[in-house]
């Protein structure tokens, strides 16, 4: 075993601290990996202020790339000094999603078998399995995703949840298609990322809606052709005005909410195609006329992970991205360190950054 210094959320809505934690050696069919580099997400945010469950103290980070240093007994794909980007669908295999060929909706996915704790043996809480603000952390070989090591960590990492959700929901979820008109409303990581894969897609038109002019100008460096200020026009009157009077093909929403999942709903051509990336809340409900539904056609979906498949998804676009296809480094906002953490969380409430990238 080794300790590492880590970023722990010992309480909610306390401060996050950096402590020593105890990474056990890999037993059977896991893998300890060297942190390079992990993003931080709004999940990490929501697992501090106890919003994903109370298991406290949590081991937060997960969207992360780094050095596999060692592995336990049985592991065979991947090995001592492999480039992996992390992720929290390591495909069992096993399950009915899984033995119906459709391993990116697994429902019984892997992690790692053994507890990482504080130094005096509590047990911790990785978020999503991982637990990557750290300088090494314990997971299941099967989250780990090897890539190809000329990317830089602080770019690769961010595959590992929000980027992906994002890129996924256009191109996997969404299946946006050559020529497709696409709107993506809220524009935050995630829905930048819809973006960037409705442009790499092939999208002859893509539409930024965000009431936050710095996000609508993130989306135009990622590919969007026009833009909505949602807190100055309509949003469904301006996708249909910039559509011909059509609406979109494809309304991917990445906000999680009742009103601007109803404002999609009606963005959207006939029988064209919703997409919910956006993560509500427990209490939230959407009321829809069910004539509407019927009437409009089309398709209404969920993207869990952009529906992807790591092993598949992750090396292909670590690949666009050496290409230049895809402009993965304009997602990192700034670079910091491990104690930067906190400060990080206050300025993604803000709005102020796409993403914060931990170097470690």
């Amino acid at each position: 075993m080794t300790n590492s210094r880590a970023v722990v959320a010992r309480g909610k809505g306390e401060p996050v601290t950096v402590e020593t934690i105890v990474v056990p050696d890999p037993g059977p069919g896991e893998a300890v990996v060297r942190v390079q580099a992990c993003g931080v997400c709004h999940t990490d945010l929501h697992y501090r202020e106890g919003g994903i469950n109370d298991e406290f103290p949590f081991l937060l980070g997960h969207e992360a790339a780094g050095v596999v240093e060692a592995v336990g007994a049985g592991v065979t794909d991947v090995a001592e000094g492999d480039f992996v980007v992390l992720n929290w669908r390591a495909v069992c295999g096993s399950c009915r999603a899984c033995r119906r060929g459709r391993p990116q909706y697994c429902f019984d996915t892997h992690n790692a078998a053994q507890p990482m704790t504080l130094a005096d043996g509590t047990p911790l809480s990785p978020a999503l399995g991982i637990g990557a603000f750290a300088e090494r952390t314990l997971v299941h070989s099967g989250q780990c995703t090897k890539v190809d090591p000329a990317a830089r960590p602080a770019v690769a990492g961010l595959l590992g949840c929000g980027v992906m959700a994002g890129i996924g929901s256009a191109i996997n979820t969404g299946q946006v298609g050559r020529g497709d008109a696409v709107a993506v409303i809220g524009c935050g990581g995630v829905g930048a990322g819809a973006v960037a894969g409705a442009n790499l897609a092939g999208a002859a038109e893509i539409i930024a809606v965000d009431t936050d002019a710095t996000k609508l100008d993130w989306a135009t460096e990622l590919g969007a052709t026009r833009t909505v200020d949602a807190s100055r026009a309509d949003t469904v009157e301006a996708v249909r005005e910039l559509t011909g009077g059509n609406g979109a093909d494809v309304v991917v929403e990445a906000v999680g909410r009742p009103e601007t999942y109803t404002q999609a709903f009606y963005a959207r051509d006939l029988a064209g195609t919703v997409v919910l990336v956006g993560v509500p809340t427990p209490e939230m409900q959407l009321e829809l006329p069910l004539l509407d539904v019927f009437a409009r056609g089309g398709a209404l979906k969920s993207s869990w992970y952009g529906d992807c498949l790591p092993s598949r998804d992750f090396p292909m676009l670590v690949d666009l991205y050496l290409q230049g296809r895809l402009p993965l480094e304009k997602f990192v906002s700034e670079e910091i360190s491990l104690d930067g953490v906190e400060h990080a969380f206050s300025r993604m409430d803000k709005g102020e950054v796409l993403r914060s990238v931990v170097v470690v």
